[in-house]
């Protein structure tokens, strides 16, 4: 693919903080699917910073989020992306007409060390596998 096409789909993760669940599919899109799709992430709620037992169960699988901010929900973040994941914000999410909306049911990592984000990173790694096929599914993955 050349650096000048247009990514196949922009994809917004949105959960309450936007310091766990949200951040760690971002990770992941990022790192698989690279420039093909555009990849946001938002809270309903930001925390401060990035839950750091978030930041190291990805640290092992080679995924770098250290340098992410939790970004606050706005209704343009949501109307310029084509799938809107949430993951436990309930009716925070502005709806628009167009967009694909899917809720990922997904224990929150807050407050729980890294043993127990393990599984949660594991199970958002496998749904985002799955998304990268919908939206490009002639690419061998």
């Amino acid at each position: 693919m050349s650096a000048t096409a247009a990514p196949l789909a922009s994809v917004l993760f949105v959960c309450v903080h936007n310091a766990g669940r949200s951040q760690m599919a971002a990770g992941f899109l990022s790192h698989l699917a690279g420039d093909r799709i555009e990849v946001r992430s938002a809270g309903s709620l930001p925390a401060e910073q990035v839950n750091p037992a978030v930041v190291e169960a990805m640290k092992e699988v080679g995924i770098d989020i250290s340098g992410q901010t939790p970004q606050v929900l706005t209704p343009e973040a949501v109307q310029a992306s084509d799938y809107v994941i949430t993951m436990g914000c309930g009716d925070a999410c502005p709806i628009f007409p167009g967009k694909k909306y899917l809720d990922w049911d997904l224990d929150d990592p807050a407050g729980k060390g890294v043993e127990a984000v393990r599984p949660i990173r594991d199970e958002i790694k496998t749904r985002i596998q799955d998304l990268i096929a919908e939206i490009n599914p002639q690419q061998d993955s």
